[in-house]
């Protein structure tokens, strides 16, 4: 008999650590991907950082280093999507 595994529970509030973490992946997978689509401001979901936080959203804009989270909402309704893979530059040698 296979035991099912409950769906973790949902963040309804979100302490300094868990906009840690996802400012976190934000930084390092997210930003170039969306600046890739010539992203410069908007909402994303968070489920990129887990499945915990996939109800809430960031708003992002375009800063001088790239782009910042501005804000973190509750939204039940919220739907994430599929980024582009990031592209590789290949250097002559």
């Amino acid at each position: 008999m296979t035991e099912h595994q409950a769906p973790p529970t949902l963040k309804l509030e979100l302490d300094d650590d868990d906009k840690f973490h996802i400012t976190e992946i934000f930084q390092e997978d997210v930003a170039d991907r969306l600046m890739q689509m010539d992203a410069r401001s908007g909402n994303i979901s968070c489920e990129f950082a887990g499945p915990l936080y996939r109800n809430w959203v960031i708003e992002f804009k375009s800063s001088r280093w790239g782009l910042e989270i501005v804000g973190f909402e509750y939204d039940e309704d919220t739907r994430s999507f599929n980024l582009p893979s990031p592209i590789t530059l290949l250097e002559h040698q």
